[in-house]
């Protein structure tokens, strides 16, 4: 028996020493091993998560008390205001951060001013400008498309025609056998013309108008046009309850109106100044009438 006591006793110490030693270890395992620092894991709150989930609370709630409580952060404090809103109560319990930064969570309570009437009438008188605009570019986009379409379908009817011409030209010089025969005909004054000839013209030529009066024609278009809208925005204006709205058409209105009288006026200025010069020539008729008159 007194032989077995030393290996007892060693058996003992061992036993021991890896009982110390594995806390030991298990705790160098969790710190990532001997000689690296200790990586420790704290649960961060996501703070955006919590103030959609407050958000979806209150939409439970009246209205009112978002912005009671955004006014008056304090009162998240009160038991005795949040006494009749137990799930609120509860969630700021769970949520201590909500009453640590109220104006993030809640909202801070700032009620935008109301504008004054200049600020009105600038927001109005912008947000006219940017239609007309609008309205212009628009009305620019669809001319520059139909001038494209007019000036691409002109184009491939003058290449189908100046073939035509150009085929008849080819059949017609090759009824000509002899070089004596096809020299006479050129030299002949139908001949020539023939071969002179410019390609056929897509439409029939109108009637010529001087330039001065087709000018004036255009002026006189454009300034009753220009009335006519001015017009319709006065009587737009009319019926428009709101002054702050009203005023701009208004303006408008009177502006589009002296546009139109200028081009008028300036119309009839310009024709008379161009009858005077002699820029103008008068009808076949007039000129009868004038001759019988005479």
């Amino acid at each position: 028996m007194t032989r077995f006591q030393p290996l007892l006793a060693l058996g003992l110490l061992a036993a021991g020493i890896h009982t110390i030693q594995t806390p030991a270890r298990a705790q160098a395992a969790k710190s990532g091993g001997p000689g690296q620092p200790a990586v420790l894991t704290v649960e961060q709150p996501d703070a955006q998560r919590t103030k959609d989930q407050l958000s979806a609370l209150l939409e439970h709630y009246p209205p009112a008390l978002r912005g009671v409580l955004a006014l008056d952060p304090n009162l998240l404090d009160s038991q005795s205001y949040l006494a009749p809103y137990p799930a609120l109560v509860s969630f700021l319990n769970a949520h201590p951060e909500v009453t640590r930064n109220p104006a993030f969570y809640v909202g801070d309570g700032a009620v935008p001013r109301p504008k004054d009437t200049a600020s009105r009438i600038l927001d109005i008188w912008s947000d006219v400008l940017n239609g007309l605009a609008v309205f212009i570019g628009f009305s620019m986009a669809v001319g520059l498309a139909v001038w494209l379409i007019r000036t691409l379908v002109d184009y491939r009817r003058w290449s189908r025609l100046a073939k035509v011409q150009t085929d008849a030209h080819t059949k017609l010089l090759d009824r000509f056998t002899a070089n004596e025969d096809l020299l006479a005909y050129v030299q002949s004054p139908a001949g020539a013309k023939f071969l002179e000839s410019s390609p056929i013209a897509l439409d029939a030529a109108p009637r010529s108008v001087g330039a001065p009066l087709s000018r004036i024609l255009w002026s006189v278009q454009g300034g009753v046009v220009l009335m006519a809208g001015g017009i319709g925005l006065q009587v737009v204006s009319g019926h428009v309850t709101t002054p702050d709205a009203s005023q701009p058409l208004h303006a408008l209105g009177v502006l589009a109106i002296a546009l139109g009288l200028g081009f008028v006026i300036s119309a009839i200025i310009s024709y008379v100044i161009s009858l005077r010069l002699g820029l103008v020539e008068r009808p076949p008729s007039a000129r009868r009438i004038t001759a019988s008159g005479s």
